[in-house]
């Protein structure tokens, strides 16, 4: 059994209140190989909501209190990236998921490349809040590309 980002099987649980349907990974799903989570809606986030970056540092940063996590509103949503992470790690746990497949450049599920913080769509290294708690517990993260598609989601 592995993790996935919700969006990234059509549910419409992003910021904006879409999905990133990946395709290729619905076989998967229906074998039931795949475990749908959402670490911002985990962690209490609305749908949609304000979109988020993390400001000073990457999600390591986060779970160690040197950065934190502001919507464009200016709110700080730092706890509520920190609760979904560990939600998604204990749910990755008890279910044995030795891998995730995440979307790409988010604050929560972001591998390699996020935003950096200035809400000007500029990018850089790191990972997400909840990428960089499951790397640091021993769960291989994936990044799988968003496709534009955007048929047939679930929700």
């Amino acid at each position: 059994m592995k993790i996935v980002s919700a969006c990234l099987l059509g549910v419409k649980c992003n910021f904006e209140g879409n999905h990133s349907l990946n395709p290729s990974l619905m076989a998967d799903f229906v074998k039931g190989e795949l475990f749908p989570v959402c670490p911002e809606v985990l962690g209490g986030l609305s749908v949609p909501r304000c979109p988020s970056e993390i400001v000073a540092g990457d999600g390591l940063d986060v779970i160690e209190g040197k950065a934190k996590v502001v919507n464009s509103a200016g709110v700080g949503v730092t706890n509520n990236f920190l609760k979904g992470a560990y939600e998604t790690l204990r749910i990755a746990q008890a279910i044995g998921a030795k891998e995730a497949f995440f979307a790409e450049k988010s604050p929560s599920c972001g591998s390699n490349l996020i935003f950096d913080g200035t809400f000007s769509n500029r990018l850089i290294q790191g990972n997400g809040v909840t990428t960089a708690l499951l790397k640091k517990n021993g769960i291989k993260v994936i990044s799988k590309k968003s496709t534009q598609k955007k048929s047939s989601p679930i929700v």
